[in-house]
């Protein structure tokens, strides 16, 4: 089966020797690596990849010089590189997003690399890209094509990227995007209840199918929180005679416990259940490997638990499942208020916030606030950005004319695509974990856009056919209890126990000379002064996106920190500083 591997390399027009150094002095750095090279197929342009810490070959496809798969599965990659006989070059990655490419243009070479950290030493320099910042402080992820470093940008989820050459000027042209594979609405809505049901089985039984075809005796892992996504894997898991073991996170009194559920369905379906604790120390140990290991800044609370959740499944095995995609295929709780805005707008047409804008809201970061958020320099520099336009392709009515699927495809596109499958991918390899998601299956979510909005969202009651056609596969308090998010307790542990730590890690001084957000915007937050909407768990969710970005640009990015200053809150105790301001007041 191998285990988990990167690669990086280049094509185009320079001199081959100084282009062979460089790739060598990047793939020193990170230990073994297996060359792969055939260029007296391609006189021109010259091309080179390497691939980092394999131990094997794995397959690949005609014309191929460089794949990626993020389930140890090598039956189609998820992120490719292939030239053509036409001196041509393609980047490409299937639609679920679930591994990253990303490419820079240096001289007249294209470098490509499946990990952001091997492009940064290929760099003259490396420069945050403010519309990369923009989009993170919008969403928690930087919205593709766009990274966080200018002049490297990251191919979007099914679509390739072309590359013609020119022999005779040794110029290349810009790239052509093409689009693989679209998310549309199928002509015909299947809207009989029974049919569905059997269909969707079927489909569900033939995801797991595929997915443990080379498995053989040895057991393998599934997360399981004890929501209907991660449950319907584990069922479908034991169903088809695989070795299961479960792993849940336990935030003790802190956070909402979701393990009586995992602890119900591993009872039900009589495998074991790994408890892993989640404490703020375990989280504070683990949050710079966490950075460094997500290669890109996601500002999501819920991806340090994850990885001490990878970090205890891969003590056990090599392949881990989960029920990622499953909201995002079948109208997951999220489409609800989205659904009412829709009709509220249709109704009211001349209402001053747009659907757009009301998607945007969802996210629930900084859009909006961004006078408050960034210095003068950066504030002037997004100006003419507009967050609402990261959003128009994966909302296209054409693809998609009922609400309810087109707000299916943006959650594929956007959080699904961009966030949820990367970081899933990203947490599982730094553990030597292949990940493998049954809900990212194409058959299966191609044949979702055939059902009828009734089928999805009946009532008030979400994810109506997935839970009917399982609904004698679990117990029916998991089947059929209303969906929540996972509670992380980030505003708790901001406000507690990483008091003092707000202090270092988002200190002012740090933050002034970087010269992007406000120094003293943590002290804003934790007094209830940024804005009206950002009170209770948004005050934690808030600190954390800022956490991350900073604790990104110094441990991946390698920037030099300046001197910290104490003109904050958080050197003193909590207590000592709330009765100062009441005394103020």
């Amino acid at each position: 089966m191998g285990i988990p591997h990167h690669f990086l390399g280049y094509w185009g027009y320079g001199a081959q020797q100084e282009l062979e150094a460089l790739l060598t002095s990047v793939v020193d750095r990170k230990g073994e690596a297996l060359k792969f090279s055939a260029q007296e197929n391609y006189p021109l342009p010259i091309w080179n990849v390497v691939y980092i810490g394999l131990d094997g070959n794995s397959p690949s496809q005609q014309n191929q010089i460089a794949a990626i798969f993020a389930s140890g599965l090598f039956s189609s990659p998820d992120a490719w590189v292939s030239l053509q006989e036409n001196n041509c070059l393609i980047l490409g990655r299937e639609p679920f997003g679930k591994m990253p490419l990303y490419w820079t243009v240096q001289r007249q070479v294209v470098w490509f690399a499946s990990q952001l950290q091997l492009l940064l030493p290929i760099l003259q320099q490396s420069e945050v890209s403010i519309p990369g910042l923009y989009g993170y402080s919008c969403f928690s992820y930087v919205p593709t094509p766009l990274t966080p470093i200018n002049g490297v940008f990251a191919v979007m989820a099914g679509t390739e990227l072309v590359w013609q050459s020119d022999c005779q000027s040794g110029k290349l042209r810009s790239p052509e995007s093409k689009k693989i594979h679209s998310w549309r609405e199928a002509s015909e809505q299947l809207t009989d209840e029974a049919t569905a049901i059997t269909e969707l089985q079927t489909l569900l039984k033939d995801s797991i199918e595929k997915q443990i075809a080379d498995l053989k005796d040895e057991p393998v892992g599934v997360f399981l929180s004890g929501g209907l996504d991660s449950s319907v894997v584990a069922a479908l898991l034991v169903q088809a005679g695989v070795k299961v073991r479960a792993y849940t996170l336990d935030f003790g009194d802190a956070g909402i416990p979701e393990y009586p559920y995992s602890e119900q369905v591993a009872q039900f379906l009589k495998i074991p259940l790994v408890k892993v604790a989640v404490t703020p120390s375990l989280i504070e140990n683990v949050l710079i490997p966490t950075v460094q290991a997500l290669d890109l800044p996601f500002g999501d609370g819920v991806c340090v638990p994850l990885y001490l959740l990878s970090q205890r499944a891969s003590q056990e095995t090599q392949v881990i499942f989960n029920g990622e995609g499953g909201d995002q295929l079948f109208a997951g709780w999220t489409n609800k208020p989205l659904i009412a805005a829709g009709v509220y707008q249709a109704e009211n047409p001349a209402r001053q916030e747009t659907f757009i804008q009301q998607y945007l809201r969802t996210f629930h970061r900084l859009g909006g606030y961004e006078s408050q958020v960034y210095q003068p320099e950066v504030y002037a520099q997004i100006q003419n950005l507009h967050p609402e336009d990261w959003l128009l392709t994966a909302l296209d009515r054409n693809e998609c004319p009922s609400l309810l699927h087109r707000l299916r495809r943006a959650s594929l596109m956007l959080k699904g695509a961009q966030n949820i499958h990367p970081r899933a991918t990203a947490l599982g390899f730094a553990h030597g974990l292949w990940v493998r998601s049954p809900f990212c299956d194409l058959p299966l979510a191609e044949w979702t856009f055939r059902l009828s909005g009734e089928l999805c969202l009946q009532g008030a009651c979400e994810k109506y056919i997935l839970k009917r056609a399982v609904e004698n596969w679990l117990p029916p308090e998991i089947v059929w209890r209303q969906k929540r998010g996972m509670g992380v307790p980030l505003t708790s542990w901001c406000l507690n126990d990483f008091w003092h730590q707000l202090g270092i890690w988002l200190n002012p001084e740090i933050l002034r000379a970087n010269n992007h957000f406000y120094p003293h915007i943590a002290a804003q937050i934790v007094e209830g002064k940024l804005g009206a909407a950002i009170q209770g768990r948004r005050i934690g969710e808030t600190l954390w996106l800022l956490i991350m970005w900073q604790l990104w640009r110094s441990h991946v990015l390698n920037e030099e920190i300046s001197k910290q200053s104490w003109d904050h809150p958080f050197w003193l105790h909590r207590w000592l500083w709330r009765n100062y301001k009441r005394w103020q007041s």
